[in-house]
């Protein structure tokens, strides 16, 4: 029996966050920036990495910020290879990338969504827009 991913068991324990914009606090409020600095926090035993600079039309640009922070801090990893416990990057609305969350079994997806917080739902919903996915870099790779 293979065990589940440090990261997946991290982000079960986020269920249920409210969704508060830019902050990354388990119980009290994250949005999906904040949840997956959160996890990647609880998985590595370091603080959370500072977001990426937020303005309200960032996604609108031709920017990748929320890629260029997965580069920075996770491990890039090909689509195809993506596995719960990994994080993904999605296009929302077209072509701008504005959407992450953590793959989780099942083909489910933990996510945190506006108006609802940290939860849990069907990935096959935001399979097409998938353009990243990254695995979350152990304690040890770090040091």
């Amino acid at each position: 029996m293979t065990s589940e991913p440090q990261a997946l068991i991290a982000a079960r324990a986020w269920i249920g966050t409210p969704y508060v914009l830019s902050a990354a606090l388990r119980g009290v409020g994250c949005d999906c920036i904040g949840l997956v600095r959160g996890v990647w926090s609880d998985v590595t035993g370091k603080p959370a990495p500072a977001p990426p600079p937020w303005r309200a039309d960032w996604a609108n640009s031709s920017a990748r910020p929320l890629v260029q922070a997965a580069r920075q801090y996770l491990c890039p990893i090909a689509l195809d290879a993506a596995r719960p416990g990994d994080v993904v990057v999605l296009r929302m609305q077209g072509n701008r990338e504005a959407h992450c969350g953590i793959l989780e079994q099942d083909g489910q997806f933990i996510h945190a969504l506006e108006g609802v917080g940290v939860t849990r739902v069907p990935f096959a919903a935001y399979r097409a827009g998938l353009s990243f996915a990254a695995r979350f870099p152990s304690s040890e790779e770090l040091d």
